[in-house]
C-alpha cells in the first residue's frame, strides 16, 4: 500500500522553530513540535532532529515561515544565525517543491482559521469585516503583516513594518530616543517593541531615574511588572504596552484595517491581565479626529501558539502568498 502524501509545515523564529505535517489540501496539523532554535546548529539539523519522529509518513513538498525577508534563493534569519538554501535544502530532503514565506505572512494566513476560543477581545467594535485585517505582534521580533479581501479568500500582505520609525509623543520619550540613539543610530520600534525591546526600553528608564537596572532578561522584566513589587519594571511593561497601542494605531490607520486587529506574538499572552488593564487601548485609539474610527475598530489578542503552521499549510494552497 502507497504511503499517503504529506508537506512539512515550519514556522522559524528567533527563539523557536515550530514544525508539523498536513495532508494535502487539508489544515489539520500532525505532529506538532517545538524544538529551541539554540539547540541547533542550523535550520536542516532542526528538521532532521524532527523528521526522525515522522515515521513512516512520505514527506513530499514544505512551507517554511521565517522571521526575515523570504526573497532570494539564500535565506538568512533577521534575530537567528541560521541561513538556508532554497534548492539545497529542497534537494536534501527529496521534496519536490518547498515555499518559504515571511513569518508574519503565516500568522496573517492563519488567522482566518482560528477557534474564536483563541482569540481575546481587547477593545473596539464592531468593526466592517470586509476591509482588512491588521495582524502585528512582538516576540523575539516586531512582525508585521495584513490581509486585504480579495474574491474567494485573502491576499496577505508581506512587510517589514516593525522596522519603521519610533515616533517619540513627549519630552520624556525624546529622552529615551537619546538613549536608544546613542547605543543604536536609527531607532525603529522593534528596538522597543520586541522581547530585547523590552530589556531596552527597562535600561533606558533606569538611567533617566539614574537608578541600577538589575534584571538582565525580558522575562524577569515581566514577572517582575506582573508581581508588582518592581516598580521600575512596572513602569517600563505599562509603557511598552501603550506605545505598541499606538503602533498598532498607526498601521491600523495606514492599511485601513476596519476588519479588525490581530495582536500575536510570544509575549502578549503571557501578560494577558496585565495587558488588559494597560493604557494599550488609549495609545490605540488617541488619533485625534480619527478616534470614532479607532473605537470602531476590534482588536484581538491570539492565544493560539500554532497561528504560524497553520498559516503555513494555507499557504500551501493559496498561491497569491508571496
Amino acid at each position: 500500500m502507497t504511503a499517503r502524501p504529506y508537506a512539512l509545515v515550519g514556522d522559524v523564529g528567533g527563539t523557536n522553530a515550530r514544525f508539523a505535517l498536513v495532508a494535502p489540501g487539508e489544515l489539520q496539523l500532525r505532529g506538532v513540535e517545538v524544538l529551541p532554535c539554540a539547540g541547533y546548529a542550523n535550520l536542516e539539523h532542526a528538521l532532521r532532529d524532527y523528521l526522525t519522529r515522522a515515521d513512516g509518513m512520505d514527506v513530499v513538498q514544505a512551507c517554511l515561515a521565517v522571521a526575515s525577508p523570504a526573497s532570494g534563493n539564500l535565506v538568512r534569519m533577521t534575530n537567528n544565525p541560521w541561513y538556508f538554501d532554497r534548492e539545497a535544502l529542497c534537494k536534501a530532503f527529496g521534496w519536490r517543491a518547498l515555499k518559504v514565506i515571511n513569518d508574519f505572512t503565516a500568522m496573517a494566513l492563519g488567522v482566518p482559521h482560528l477557534e474564536p476560543g483563541r482569540l481575546v477581545h481587547v477593545c473596539g467594535g464592531p468593526g466592517d469585516p470586509s476591509r482588512p485585517r491588521l495582524v502585528m505582534g512582538p516576540g523575539t521580533g516586531l512582525g508585521v503583516s495584513g490581509l486585504v479581501p480579495a474574491s474567494g479568500g485573502w491576499i496577505p500582505l508581506i512587510t517589514e513594518g516593525g522596522h519603521v520609525d519610533f515616533a517619540p509623543v513627549d519630552e520624556a520619550e525624546m529622552a529615551l530616543l537619546r538613549i536608544l540613539q546613542a547605543r543604536f543610530g536609527r531607532v525603529s520600534v522593534e528596538r522597543i517593541l520586541s522581547g530585547q525591546g523590552l530589556l531596552n526600553l527597562y535600561q533606558a528608564h533606569a538611567e533617566i531615574k539614574g537608578m541600577a537596572a538589575p534584571l538582565t532578561t525580558p522575562e524577569q522584566v515581566t514577572r517582575a511588572a506582573q508581581a508588582g513589587a518592581d516598580l521600575l519594571a512596572r513602569r517600563t511593561l505599562w509603557h511598552f504596552c501603550e506605545i505598541l497601542g499606538r503602533v498598532a494605531g498607526n498601521a491600523a490607520l495606514t492599511l485601513g484595517s476596519q476588519g479588525g486587529v490581530y495582536l500575536c506574538g510570544g509575549i502578549l499572552p503571557r501578560i494577558i491581565d496585565f495587558f488588559l488593564a494597560s493604557p494599550f487601548r488609549r495609545g490605540f485609539e488617541d488619533k485625534g479626529r480619527m478616534r470614532p474610527l479607532m473605537e470602531s475598530t476590534p482588536v484581538y489578542l491570539v492565544t493560539e501558539t500554532a497561528t504560524g503552521l497553520l498559516g503555513a499549510a494555507a499557504a500551501l494552497q493559496n498561491p497569491a502568498d508571496g
